[in-house]
């Protein structure tokens, strides 16, 4: 489910991004224009206090760990 973010001063949607759902890739970024039509009208910083809603936090992947065979 969406949650809403008031902007801080000099946040821009990626640094928003990064504070509440820990990642810009994936989507993400795109994902909260869309939810939010016109507020890239204003330019990249966002007025402080301006509400933002967010999408849901991407699905975290399991972690994976490089491994090296030293008989190969």
């Amino acid at each position: 489910m969406p949650s809403t973010v008031s902007a801080h001063q000099g946040d821009t949607i990626d640094l928003i991004c990064w504070r509440e759902l820990g990642a810009t890739s994936g989507g993400i970024v795109e994902a909260t224009l869309t939810l939010n039509p016109g507020i890239a009208d204003a330019g990249p910083i966002i007025a402080e206090g301006t509400k933002v809603i967010l999408p849901d936090p991407p699905a975290t992947a399991a972690p994976s760990r490089e491994t090296v065979n030293l008989w190969d």
